[in-house]
């Protein structure tokens, strides 16, 4: 018996089909990888830097789509990690 049959959580599995006219963006990155494995990983990963940036764990790039924030005194911490270094 392993973690998830403590909780009585079953696995969310999801079926879809994605065009490139729904989104462009993700088609090309997803089309990248051959179908399978690999492409689920991407798609996983994507999936999770999104839920970060909107709940303001990771800003989103200057220029790019605005998304709602939630103040988090973690996320100016985490997001200085990727700043340029000071200058003593």
């Amino acid at each position: 018996m392993n973690a998830r049959d403590k909780t009585g959580q079953k696995p969310v599995r999801l079926v879809f089909e994605l065009s490139r006219a729904d989104n462009p963006r993700l088609f090309d990155e997803l089309v990248q990888f051959p179908q399978g494995v690999k492409r689920v990983n991407r798609l996983r990963v994507l999936a999770y830097d999104g839920l970060l940036a909107q709940y303001g764990v990771f800003a989103p790039a200057i220029g790019s789509i605005s998304a709602p924030t939630v103040s988090s005194p973690g996320a100016e911490v985490t997001n200085g990690l990727f700043e340029p270094a000071l200058k003593e």
